[in-house]
């Protein structure tokens, strides 16, 4: 069941930072928190904004659509990248994570948008060069759909392996679906994921 509110407490040095929200507090579509009653003292590092990530979708596990691509959650996550309810969500439940956790992102609900050439930190099969950073709990993974040809379904990455990745991510089921019913935590085949996009790392 998804929480209403959040209290958050990250320790790095004298660096501490209280997040909570209630009623409705919300952020920009660049990540800046809008006056609603918040504490806010800005994190001091990458591992920091990945906790924060992380307490974010971890609350939001369990939350179910009340129809097609609909539900009071549902639609936040839309409202937040302009959509009405009936669309697609995956994308949209990223960006609202993201916007959340004060983190700058696309808000957008179009999956491509989250792998921009300077995001990306990880391909298949790729060069070297674009597999030289591995990915870490808050990154975004995107799974390619061959009959789309593009990325059609994007996530959270929570764990990460050689072989698997455990995942958080919306619009998806127990099967995996990328037109599923809720936020779910999946395991996944490190070989299904098409591309990874890191928010964090500056």
């Amino acid at each position: 069941m998804a929480k209403s509110n959040y209290l958050f407490k990250f320790l790095s040095g004298a660096a501490v930072f209280f997040y909570s929200y209630a009623g409705g507090a919300d952020v920009d579509r660049e990540g800046t928190k809008k006056e609603q009653g918040q504490i806010y003292v800005p994190v001091s590092s990458d591992a920091d904004r990945r906790r924060l990530i992380k307490s974010v979708y971890d609350a939001e596990e369990g939350v179910r659509e009340t129809g097609k691509n609909s539900g009071k959650r549902v639609e936040e996550y839309l409202h937040y990248v302009n959509l009405k309810k009936g669309e697609p969500w995956c994308a949209a439940f990223v960006c609202w994570v993201f916007g959340r956790a004060y983190i700058a992102n696309p808000a957008s609900g179009w999956s491509p948008d989250l792998f921009p050439k300077g995001k990306v930190i990880w391909q298949r099969s790729a060069l070297a060069k674009y597999q030289s950073r591995f990915p870490k709990t808050g990154d975004v993974f995107g799974i390619w759909f061959p009959e789309k040809k593009r990325i059609a379904h994007v996530g959270f990455v929570d764990q990460w392996n050689d072989t698997w990745l455990i995942t958080v991510e919306g619009n998806t089921n127990e099967a995996g679906s990328r037109e599923g019913d809720g936020v779910y935590r999946k395991r996944r085949l490190v070989r299904s994921v098409y591309q990874v996009a890191s928010y964090v790392i500056k």
